[in-house]
């Protein structure tokens, strides 16, 4: 639940990304402002992927719900001690959930998973 909810905030931080460029807000790089949407909006797309398969129960997806909390905690502490502390405690404390559910023996259990029932290539 950790990471589709990461993926609802980074959804929301897009489409709030989209109505700052719509109304004009001041830019310094329109292009540069355009391809970070890009990447909010794709690693949204991935995080909701990650947290899909992860409830379905799939051992591959606990690796990419680790790198996406530790960009969160690399992103979030440095927002924190540069005086926006309220913005780096959003990142940070469901990042550090993140990670001791990752490593809680129920979901490593729960998310043994390797694929459906048809051979590998």
């Amino acid at each position: 639940m950790v990471v589709v909810l990461e993926a609802l905030a980074l959804l929301t931080a897009g489409a709030l990304y989209i109505y700052e460029l719509v109304t004009g807000a001041p830019v310094a790089s329109f292009w540069g402002a355009v391809f970070t949407l890009g990447l909010l909006l794709a690693f949204s797309a991935l995080l909701f992927a990650v947290g899909h398969f992860l409830f379905r129960g799939y051992r591959w997806t606990r690796a990419p719900a680790l790198v996406a909390q530790l960009f969160a905690l690399t992103i979030g502490f440095p927002t924190m001690t540069g005086g926006l502390v309220l913005a780096g405690l959003a990142m940070v404390v469901p990042a550090l959930a993140g990670i001791v559910f990752l490593f809680d023996r129920r979901v490593i259990a729960f998310a043994s998973r390797t694929g459906g029932s048809r051979a590998a290539l």
